[in-house]
């Protein structure tokens, strides 16, 4: 792990997506992180220690899914396959499809192994997953105003962990997707889908994948960013801010189905150029707390000195 000194910084962006604004000044404590997102390897050592079981392998109580067709509650996790050709980007059922079977210890499919990919980050887990793994651990996850001071790595403000240029002198320094997304990966950085740990350059804190390889979860749940103000009405800088409400965190186009989400950050090896701009430390996104994919890890935080 490293040690990240408190301090303020801007959070959030006004240069990308709307999620992210309004650009903030906010305070964190310091607080000691993991270097990487905690590996296959490292789950596995969790599983064996526990016998823990995640969600993925875990078939669905159709009860909890208004509408459910039984026969489909079966164990498994989303995973992403590529489209053959150009597709409507505003429809993510296009590369996105329930694989039974599919879990932490089969990431590709039901057939599929971690054999040799042991240093790559554990995906398919969902958050209460990740929270397991944390308290086994004698850790916790980050808030994700924690999780974004560290990935900016002291450079407060820029678009990137490294700086205002996504890929400086032609440099891949993260693994994201280049070409024409979800179809035509040129693989610039070598990897079609995830990448081991500390493949790239770390940031100014030491830091490996903060951005790209996999989505990160935080322990916040998703919300419209607010600027505190105090009585009088001038801004103050709020000190380890926290997301919304549970309740704020349902999605509204489907009241139905009572799931919160919490804020996933950091982008992934599925984000390009032509969609999802969110290899950045100011992106977030909001997740279903029961959703595991192939794209999803974490890391953690201990805040005892």
């Amino acid at each position: 792990m490293r040690w990240i000194e408190g301090g303020t910084f801007r959070m959030g962006s006004h240069a990308f997506y709307p999620e992210e604004a309004p650009v903030r000044a906010v305070r964190v404590d310091s607080f000691w992180i993991d270097e990487t997102p905690v590996t296959n390897a490292d789950f596995a050592a969790f599983v064996a220690a526990t016998g823990y079981r995640s969600l993925a392998e875990i078939a669905p109580d159709p009860k909890n899914y208004p509408g459910m067709d039984p026969a489909l509650a079966g164990a498994g996790s989303l995973l992403f396959q590529r489209t053959s050709g150009p597709v409507d980007l505003g429809d993510y059922s296009q590369w996105w499809s329930f694989s039974a079977g599919t879990d932490w210890r089969h990431p590709l499919g039901p057939d599929s192994s971690i054999l040799g990919l042991e240093d790559h980050p554990v995906v398919h887990v969902v958050y209460q997953d990740a929270e397991a793994y944390a308290r086994w651990a004698g850790k916790t996850l980050p808030t994700e105003a924690e999780w974004e001071y560290a990935a900016r790595g002291g450079l407060d403000g820029a678009d990137y962990a490294w700086g205002d240029t996504l890929a400086p002198g032609g440099a891949m320094l993260a693994n994201y997707w280049q070409g024409a997304f979800p179809f035509g990966n040129t693989l610039e950085d070598g990897y079609e889908r995830t990448s081991p740990v500390r493949s790239y350059p770390a940031n100014g804190y030491g830091l490996f994948d903060m951005i790209g390889n996999v989505w990160e979860w935080t322990a916040d749940w998703f919300g419209q960013p607010r600027i505190e103000r105090k009585s009088k009405g001038s801004c103050c800088v709020p000190a380890n801010p926290r997301g919304a409400k549970k309740r704020e965190s349902l999605d509204p186009s489907a009241p139905e189905i009572a799931i919160p989400r919490k804020v996933v950050k950091g982008g992934s090896h599925l984000c390009a150029p032509n969609y999802c701009q969110r290899y950045r430390p100011a992106a977030r996104h909001p997740q279903a707390i029961d959703s595991s994919t192939s794209h999803i890890g974490f890391r953690c935080i201990s805040r005892s000195k």
